[in-house]
């Protein structure tokens, strides 16, 4: 499933109230990046907002609140607040483990690695020792 959310903030600027917000398509930047981008930039640039402004600051000041997400994002979102560690630990997880599933598909016809863990753990095993010789 895509992993989609609403990114919005909540201000007030010069007595009038503002509720900027994007709808993000997480994966796109999780797998061009590695990680969520700073959001303010972003919900700004989406709803006109000048970078080098004081509205900008003042939308700075104020928390991002995160709704309707779909994926695995919406398991990482507590009353509107965002793990993001959490989520980008586990969106890394699970895109291995996607990876790993079309290997032993296409190699052996395992359609599911949860039905065959020890497959599952060789083939993360060989996937760390890969990723180890690469840092050293």
């Amino acid at each position: 499933m895509k992993n989609t959310v609403t990114a919005s903030i909540h201000f007030y600027f010069k007595g009038k109230e503002y509720t900027p917000r994007i709808v993000l398509d997480v994966d796109s930047h999780m797998q061009s990046k590695a990680c969520l981008p700073n959001l303010f930039p972003l919900i700004a640039k989406e709803n006109d907002i000048d970078l080098y402004s004081y509205e900008y600051e003042m939308m700075q000041a104020e928390e991002i609140s995160f709704t309707d997400a779909s994926g695995l994002i919406s398991d990482f979102i507590n009353n509107g607040q965002l793990d993001i560690s959490g989520f980008e630990a586990a969106w890394h997880d699970q895109h291995i483990l996607n990876c790993l599933e079309e290997i032993s598909q296409r190699h052996m016809g395992v359609t599911s690695l949860q039905e065959q863990p020890d497959l599952e753990r060789a083939l993360r095993e060989a996937y760390e020792l890969g990723m180890k010789g690469r840092r050293d």
